[in-house]
């Protein structure tokens, strides 16, 4: 008992205090700065575009990191640390210092760059690897995505920025016919197709860019189409539709690979 009393005697509850108040300022501020920046999104028409959103939000992150260092800083030196000596002594020990926050300068910049650049802006789709996803932040060190299939949210280090690629709007799919299908038929069916890909969700344009290939088993003819690019799973899914009722509905079956056996 007597360990413990001397325990709670000796606990400075005036720099606890005072912590405790600084960092309650600190939340205060960033929730008061945080309130005019989404009011003045609201109302403004400046924050209309994926990229000034862009902005808004880097600002944001911003403002965190550099209060989240001030409020460390303004402890620290209410709780007796020589805040002064700590960052006099960090010209010393700068290049084991630079060695340590190296990746974390990387993504700063390569964060920057990536709205500097306009490579690309919050509500884009980008692949990462194997992963398509909707931009929802781009931050100082990382871009948080939604994946399209399965809806998780993935974070990439901004210093990864080369491996990310900017998905376009545009599905390119070929449709297969057979040999026996003349030109003229062919394309009259394909118009029918694409009258039916444009009745789908989400399709901006369709257009017949001609034929593609001359397969082992088919003729392939493709077309582009233009769509949303959050939804670009579903109109390949819906175009596929589309093309097998247009090809049954002009009496061409869709061609698949034949062996022939012959016996002596």
């Amino acid at each position: 008992m007597e360990i413990l009393n001397k325990i709670i005697k000796n606990i400075p509850y005036d720099k606890l205090l005072n912590s405790l108040i600084v960092l309650i300022i600190s939340i205060v501020i960033y929730k008061i700065i945080t309130f005019f920046l989404n009011k003045s999104e609201e109302k403004s028409k400046l924050f209309t575009s994926n990229k000034s959103k862009t902005y808004l939000k880097l600002l944001k992150s911003i403002i965190k990191s550099i209060l989240i260092i001030l409020t460390i800083l303004i402890i620290l030196q209410i709780n007796g640390i020589n805040v002064s000596s700590i960052l006099a002594g960090v010209g010393l020990f700068g290049i084991i210092f630079g060695l340590a926050i190296q990746d974390w300068l990387k993504d700063v910049i390569r964060g920057s760059s990536i709205i500097s650049d306009n490579y690309f802006e919050v509500g884009n789709i980008i692949k990462y690897k194997d992963i398509e996803g909707k931009v929802l932040v781009i931050g100082l060190k990382t871009t948080k995505i939604q994946d399209l299939k399965t809806r998780n949210i993935i974070s990439i280090a901004n210093r990864n920025i080369e491996e990310v690629e900017v998905v376009s709007k545009y599905v390119m799919i070929n449709i297969p016919m057979p040999y026996e299908v003349k030109l003229s038929k062919a394309e009259k069916a394909i118009d029918d197709i694409i009258e039916l890909i444009k009745k789908n969700d989400n399709i901006i344009n369709c257009k017949y860019k001609g034929v593609n290939d001359l397969a082992s088993s088919s003729i392939d003819y493709q077309l582009e189409i233009e769509c949303n690019q959050q939804y670009k799973l579903q109109v390949r899914r819906d175009s596929l539709r589309s093309i097998i009722i247009g090809l049954e509905k002009n009496n061409i079956e869709v061609p698949y690979t034949q062996i022939d056996i012959h016996n002596k």
